[in-house]
């Protein structure tokens, strides 16, 4: 049974943009149709979501115009020509604001689009609006922007996660079937765990960040939201290819289901290696792990020895380069800062050379061992988070009987990916107490389309009929 939100969905809930492609291409839809759908279920549910911060309405229904007109005189840009997308408000719109969440840029302008955001106008996106990030994408929580907090669809009482977070929510809701965002430490894979979504962090500088506000050099990563792997594969391969290029081969939305000659050999790591867990949530996704991947889990070992080195050079590597990005800032305008983004920047002034160092040393040792693990898989398994969505403004949870911070807590099982740059996404793995879990799927450096493919094959394998918004369907 499809879980249900608890207020009417917006148009794009649970929508395929492979299948929205075909009714535009087959002329049952229009770029101009979607894009008021889109528009309409923002207005409806934005107020109460709080997902968007800006909206470019009468932008892209232009574009949405000049789509159209393209396609009717036969120029079609790609899978994504006509399909509506938002935009994390740390990523560069050469049309829209972009504030970065935070009162210093509330102004700002930019004079040209991210690299990646440019891509997908060259793929023939329609670039809809900018979704909310928590202030300068510093915090996994959603709720420490200049714009305020973004609400999780299934219980507006409760967090999405961040700091992709109004990009989550807003896939998650309806509003639109794609969106752009970032991951320094979980970012995408946390408010899509979250929310029920489908978020995909690629493998370190896979993915130009240029254009985009940076949080730490040598941890960033941009990558696509989406209600499958399917639809994530498609904007990635826009954005990770010069001019739109597809590097999956044919194009998504009339390829023939990609075949493996083997299955993939996963193996499941165990969470408590990483933190606490709620004992529920864990068992839930590897029982939808086990009959998604329709074989036994291996369980992998050693990560008990690894973790506290990780850990260590993890928050040394991402506070020395986030302060190194915002000291002026924090010396010459700090009330202009959320007061506990400020205090985490003034905690990342502590940081000194000799340990920055230390933790690059450990991060490549780390690497390497992650080099050897993926020598004898293909894929590790593991929960995205280790608990369900924490109440807004929540900054701590028990978890297996012990007192955790949420931060602390939501970051424990995604970070070690952005350490070691490898491509990992979350898939939507039912749910706890009505709310979304997430199931974490980590590929080995370079494997980024594999992992991709090896997913849309077995979400066709699976799938259920999208349950988007019947007009939009034709019925």
């Amino acid at each position: 049974m499809t879980p249900v939100l608890p207020h009417s969905p917006g148009d794009f809930f649970g929508a395929s943009v492979v299948e929205l492609g075909q009714r535009l291409r087959n002329g049952q839809l229009t770029s101009v149709a979607l894009t008021h759908a889109a528009l309409e279920s923002i207005e409806r549910l934005n107020p109460v979501i709080n997902a968007f911060v800006h909206v470019n309405a009468e932008g892209a229904l232009a574009q949405a115009v000049l789509a159209d007109a393209a396609l009717a005189a036969g120029q079609d840009a790609g899978p994504l020509h006509g399909i509506p997308v938002s935009i994390k408000d740390n990523i560069d719109t050469f049309d829209m604001p972009t504030t970065y969440g935070s009162a210093h840029f509330a102004e700002h302008q930019p004079l040209e689009d991210a690299l990646c955001v440019r891509r997908l106008r060259d793929a023939g996106a329609v670039i809809l609006g900018k979704t909310l990030t928590h202030e300068f994408a510093y915090g996994p929580t959603g709720d420490r922007s200049l714009q305020g907090a973004s609400k999780n669809p299934w219980d507006t009482t409760r967090m999405t996660g961040g700091s992709s977070a109004g990009s989550a929510a807003a896939v998650a809701s309806g509003m639109v079937p794609l969106a752009l965002g970032t991951d320094t430490g979980g970012s995408i894979r946390i408010p899509t765990g979250l929310c029920g979504a489908v978020g995909f962090k690629p493998g370190f500088d896979v993915v130009p960040m240029q254009g985009i506000f940076p949080l730490s050099k040598t941890l960033d990563h941009v990558g696509p939201i989406a209600n499958s792997a399917e639809d994530a594969a498609l904007v990635f391969a826009a954005i990770s290819a010069p001019s739109g290029l597809n590097p999956l081969g044919s194009q998504p939305f009339n390829a023939q289901p990609f075949k493996s000659e083997h299955a993939p050999r996963v193996a499941w790591i165990d969470v408590h290696a990483f933190g606490a867990a709620d004992p529920v949530v864990t068992q839930t996704i590897y029982r939808f792990a086990e009959t998604f991947f329709k074989q036994p889990l291996e369980r992998l070992q050693g990560f008990d020895r690894v973790m506290p080195g990780l850990r260590k050079a993890m928050a040394a590597i991402q506070r020395a380069e986030a302060y190194e990005v915002h000291n002026e800032r924090v010396a010459d305008n700090p009330q202009l800062f959320d007061p506990e983004v400020l205090e985490r920047l003034q905690m990342s002034a502590e940081v000194r050379g000799w340990e920055y160092i230390h933790a690059m040393k450990a991060r490549d040792a780390l690497m390497a061992h992650m080099a050897a693990v993926f020598e004898e898989v293909d894929l590790l398994l593991m929960p995205t988070l280790p608990l369900t969505a924490p109440a807004l403004e929540q900054r701590e949870v028990k978890l297996g009987g012990e007192a955790v911070s949420v931060r602390e807590a939501v970051l424990s099982l995604t970070s070690a990916w952005n350490l070691t740059g490898l491509p990992a996404i979350n898939i939507p793995a039912g749910q706890v107490n009505g709310l979304p879990v997430g199931l974490q799927v980590v590929a080995a450096k370079g494997r980024d389309v594999q992992l991709l493919d090896q997913l849309r094959e077995l979400e066709r394998q699976a799938w259920r009929h999208p349950p988007g918004d019947a007009r939009l369907r034709g019925e």
